[in-house]
């Protein structure tokens, strides 16, 4: 994946200091006929769980060795997401979900890897999304730079059927959290909610290393591909500087 650069370069100054590779007002890729501002920083070295827990907490996100946050100049729609795992309360629909692919799905952890088979799953779930469209598909340089390499900590969540690769969720880990860095599975199990399935295990993964929270990225209330993340209750959004608990769903 590359991205348009213009120098000169901005330095922040911070614990490590950031170089703002690119800063500029473009199309927004979540809600057609809006700007949006995504500047992109690179940490001068790999950020530490502390300093990414930091982050997060700030609502920055990460791709590839890049972190972001939206300054969008007339737009805020989109609002940082986690779910505090302690106070979250599954109900009967995701408890259903899973029991039922815990039964059926193997799970396995390990650090991000590059292969055909996660290639051709990726970019046949962005098709079967509508994702991306016009766009080339993701050949094995686009599939590292966008979810192998990174700034943190990560490692990769793999569900298998039958001993087959059929999902795979890229996780990024701070001092008191995990955050979902991006997740595709095989369109042809699409009835199993293996989107809905993986935050359930990456919640019990929090549990399991003691950590307090999963981040989901944005919260996207006018876009049905970010909305479905308001089902899971409670959870806590990042609105106007500040965490806001939200304990019913208020998607349309």
């Amino acid at each position: 994946m590359t991205h348009g650069v213009h120098a000169p370069y901005r330095l922040v100054l911070g614990t490590p200091p950031e170089l703002v590779v690119h800063d500029e007002v473009g199309r927004c890729p979540y809600l057609e006929g809006r700007l949006s501002r995504l500047p992109l920083r690179i940490p001068t070295r790999p950020l530490t769980t502390k300093e990414l827990g930091e982050r997060l907490a700030s609502g920055d996100r990460r791709q590839g060795i890049f972190l972001y946050r939206t300054e969008c100049p007339s737009c805020t729609a989109c609002e940082p997401i986690r779910i505090d795992v302690q106070r979250f309360r599954p109900g009967r629909t995701l408890r259903r979900t899973l029991r039922k692919n815990d039964a059926r799905f193997q799970v396995e952890l390990g650090p991000p890897e590059v292969s055909e088979r996660r290639i051709a799953l990726y970019n046949a779930h962005k098709e079967q999304r509508g994702l991306d469209s016009g766009r080339s598909p993701l050949d094995a340089a686009g599939y590292r730079e966008f979810l192998v390499l990174s700034s943190c900590a990560t490692f990769e969540v793999r569900y298998l059927l039958g001993g087959e690769l059929v999902g795979v969720a890229v996780v990024d880990r701070a001092e008191d959290s995990l955050s979902a860095v991006y997740c595709y599975y095989d369109p042809e199990h699409v009835d199993s909610s293996l989107g809905t399935y993986s935050i359930l295990k990456q919640i019990e993964l929090c549990k399991r290393f003691g950590l307090r929270y999963l981040y989901l990225g944005l919260y996207i209330a006018e876009s049905e591909h970010m909305r479905y993340k308001a089902r899971f209750l409670p959870h806590e959004r990042l609105i106007a500087g500040s965490w806001v608990e939200i304990s019913k769903d208020s998607s349309p």
